[in-house]
């Protein structure tokens, strides 16, 4: 990771080197802090954010959920970013936002421990890098149980659940894992979500057990904008072996087209029809060329 000037810590812009936290931070040891990501694009009126507000209205609902009072507001939280853009004199990037327990004490309540806010920012690629479509084998691990967790929640201590499934089918020569959920349906990859397409119409797990990610709902605005069928439904693993294409969605992976999952093909390794439409559409719409999706624009400038 290329290091950038400055990281906004607490209310402070500090030297990328000097943003240090204690060894004892509460949530380095439990798992319970709270993050986003976010992507900043470069559009013909300077950097621009996607969906930058829905970011931090989730950002706030997960800390939420943790009873952690971010010390800030929502409105500082979102200049920090614009600004942290500006100072870096980045043209696009990732926005990595993460509220944590800091040092204060031990056990597994946190109550008591001071909540820390950092927001880091750097130029990152294509997250599952270049392929015209990639290969997904199904984990051995599912995705966490609704009744262990909050599901719609982005909290850091989940994220050792997408570690494993990540390590074991990449340690297996594959791109990426794709986790089901407790009943044995398709949930969602390690840090994306997943559609499939079979005959012209759109099929994308439901929610419950996924976390249904901002990317995601706005590829169903954009599908349904385009006149196409989408579905949310619990997909079996059958289904999704015969899908006619199948794509993830996220922030980091944006649109990404999937050719084979364990051994079977997926529209013989080639990026389908559907799939080509939406992610074109969709880099258009984060780099503002798209009229009609520009108030999911922030422009930092």
């Amino acid at each position: 990771m290329k290091e950038l000037s400055k990281i906004w810590l607490d209310g402070e812009f500090i030297n990328w080197s000097e943003a240090k936290i204690h060894i004892l931070t509460h949530t380095l040891h439990y798992g319970g802090g709270i993050f986003e990501g976010i992507r900043a694009y470069k559009t013909k009126n300077g950097p621009a954010v996607f969906r930058l507000d829905d970011h931090l209205n989730r950002f706030f609902y997960s800390a939420s959920v943790l009873n952690m009072k971010i010390p800030f507001e929502k409105e500082e939280i979102k200049k920090a970013i614009l600004d942290l853009i500006r100072i870096n004199k980045i043209e696009e990037c990732y926005i990595r936002p993460i509220a944590f327990f800091g040092y204060g004490k031990m056990g597994l309540n946190p109550e008591g421990s001071p909540v820390q806010v950092g927001i880091i920012a750097w130029p990152w690629g294509q997250y599952l890098g270049g392929k015209e479509t990639i290969s997904v084998k199904i984990s051995k691990y599912i995705r966490l149980h609704p009744q262990s967790i909050v599901s719609d929640a982005k909290i850091n201590g989940y994220y050792v659940n997408s570690i494993l499934a990540s390590l074991d089918v990449q340690s297996q020569g594959y791109d990426e894992a794709l986790l089901l959920d407790y009943e044995g349906f398709v949930a969602e990859g390690p840090g994306e979500n997943i559609f499939i397409v079979k005959g012209r119409k759109i099929f994308t797990p439901v929610s419950g057990s996924i976390l249904a990610g901002i990317t995601r709902k706005s590829i169903i605005k954009i599908a349904h904008d385009l006149g196409l069928s989408v579905e949310e439904k619990k997909i079996s693993v059958e289904e999704l072996k015969s899908a006619d294409e199948a794509f993830f969605v996220g922030t980091a992976v944006e649109v990404c087209p999937i050719g084979k999952i364990d051994e079977v093909l997926i529209n013989n390794q080639k990026i389908g029809e559907i799939t080509k439409t939406i992610k074109e559409i969709f880099e258009k719409v984060v780099r503002a060329e798209k009229e009609d999706y520009l108030d999911w624009l922030t422009i930092v400038n």
